[in-house]
């Protein structure tokens, strides 16, 4: 789980804002396992980590079946014969990191800005403007087979690739956890490896459980998102749909917007806050730079008056971790519960 996009092509409108900012570190580190049980309250501020930031690709990697034979996501038949050069492109940087998790990195060419793990790094961007694919860009390269979702475009350029004899397959742009293992799926597919697909999944899907059995019984957070930009004066709180909703859900927590009624992204509000009365305030770590830390956090309207910020009990996790939704969820899951569920440094 950025700038201003087209909102018919989001699922999520306000969801594009959120990866213009880049990874940082800030905050404590979170404390390790087995210190769960302790109290949520008092805590203080706290880093989510996931450990390595990169991609951790099956081994050997798979030998492809072809010509792959599949249906894009706009219902389009699509027949990909080589993937020597592989494209992968979206908003979120998850369908390049499912690609390099099947151990077929070494055949993408190209990224897009939200691509940002090591392994991908020494690539060249496709998107110069922000996140509006480069016709010119991606056709330098030559691509054998292009992956995407509709929540990158614009549409045209990717008519004008279709038109010069590349195969585009389409994923869902569905950004929540329970769509994670489908894209892993179709992705796989197009690839022609789709039992190293349903490797994936299954490792996947274990980190997932496991995260989720992580979080003590009977501990139940009231958990808000909020996402902060200080520099261009944005302020924003997550409820259903955001996506930050299920990353909470996942633990066990409560998302506070939604229990507030909130949809989606909403201006945050001092009344809207603390109604929603979060036990934990949950930020990317950018986005808590931008407002001057947690320091600077608790001087925003309402933060103050929640249990949260009177506590500061402030949680920030990287930027391109949190709400990517591609091979590397479970593993955030994971450093979400035990940083919500362990104690950091007092601050």
């Amino acid at each position: 789980m950025t700038h201003s996009r087209r909102p018919h092509r989001l699922r999520h409108p306000l969801l594009a804002l959120l990866l213009l900012i880049t990874a940082a570190g800030t905050g404590c580190s979170a404390a390790g396992p087995g210190t769960a049980s302790m109290s949520t309250a008092g805590c203080g501020p706290v880093t989510a980590t996931i450990g390595s930031t990169d991609v951790d690709p099956l081994r050997p990697a798979p030998a492809p079946v072809l010509p792959a034979t599949v249906t894009s996501s706009d219902g389009r038949t699509v027949t990909v014969t080589d993937i020597s050069r592989i494209l992968p492109v979206n908003l979120y940087g998850s369908i390049a990191e499912i690609v390099f998790s099947l151990g077929l990195g070494d055949n993408v060419i190209g990224r897009d800005t939200s691509t940002t793990f090591p392994a991908a790094a020494h690539l060249p961007v496709v998107t110069p403007a922000g996140h509006d694919l480069s016709a010119e860009a991606i056709l330098d390269l030559n691509p054998s087979v292009v992956l995407a979702d509709d929540s990158i475009g614009p549409p045209e350029v990717l008519r004008q690739l279709r038109a010069a004899g590349i195969p585009v397959v389409l994923v869902k742009a569905e950004q929540t956890l329970d769509a994670v293992p489908g894209h892993i799926r179709a992705i796989a597919a197009a690839l022609g490896v789709p039992a190293a697909g349903a490797q994936l999944v299954a490792r996947v899907e274990g980190e997932i459980a496991a995260a989720r059995r992580s979080a003590p019984d009977g501990r139940s957070p009231r958990i808000a998102f909020l996402y902060l930009r200080g520099t261009a004066g944005v302020y924003l709180i997550g409820g259903r749909g955001a996506g930050s909703d299920a990353m909470i859900e996942a633990i066990g927590g409560v998302d506070a917007g939604s229990a507030a009624g909130l949809t989606k992204f909403r201006p945050l509000t001092s009344e809207g806050l603390i109604n929603a009365a979060p036990d934990v305030i949950l930020v990317m770590t950018e986005g808590l730079t931008s407002v001057g830390g947690v320091d600077g956090l608790v001087k925003l309207p309402g933060v103050a008056q929640t249990p949260a910020g009177t506590a500061r009990r402030i949680v920030d996790m990287d930027d391109g971790a949190l709400l990517s939704f591609g091979a590397r969820s479970g593993r955030a899951v994971q450093a979400l519960a035990r940083a919500v569920y362990s104690c950091g440094d007092q601050s």
